[in-house]
């Protein structure tokens, strides 16, 4: 029965608080923790799926290569403003021809096939 007093004395000067307080601490880092793990995890996939990605050929005016002809010149038809308000804001836009001259970006590789060196035979 002597242990009983002490159980008393603890839960009486707060020691179960404490001992539930710093549980809850602990819990919570670990939460944070195993978070910013999975965060973590997440960009490392990220920059991986992108690394093995080849560089899109898109040009200055956001348009895919495909909408360039041999020249340069963009075909892709955009939003031309007409009008402006007194703050120089356009207010209306009319369809237009892209005013993109020449597409410059990374150029795509050609492909080959070649046959295997080595004879399995």
């Amino acid at each position: 029965m002597d242990w009983l007093w002490w159980v008393l004395i603890f839960f009486g000067v707060g020691g179960f608080t404490k001992a539930a307080d710093m549980g809850r601490t602990a819990l919570r880092t670990r939460h944070e923790r195993k978070l910013e793990l999975l965060e973590t995890e997440r960009r490392q996939h990220e920059a991986l799926e992108s690394a093995s990605k080849p560089p899109e050929p898109v040009c200055g005016c956001t348009h895919h290569l495909a909408k360039h002809d041999k020249q340069g010149r963009c075909h892709e038809s955009v939003e031309v403003p007409v009008a402006w308000d007194a703050e120089k804001k356009p207010t209306s836009y009319e369809p237009g021809q892209c005013n993109c001259q020449q597409y410059i970006g990374p150029q795509p590789l050609t492909t080959f096939y070649a046959e295997d060196l080595t004879d399995l035979a």
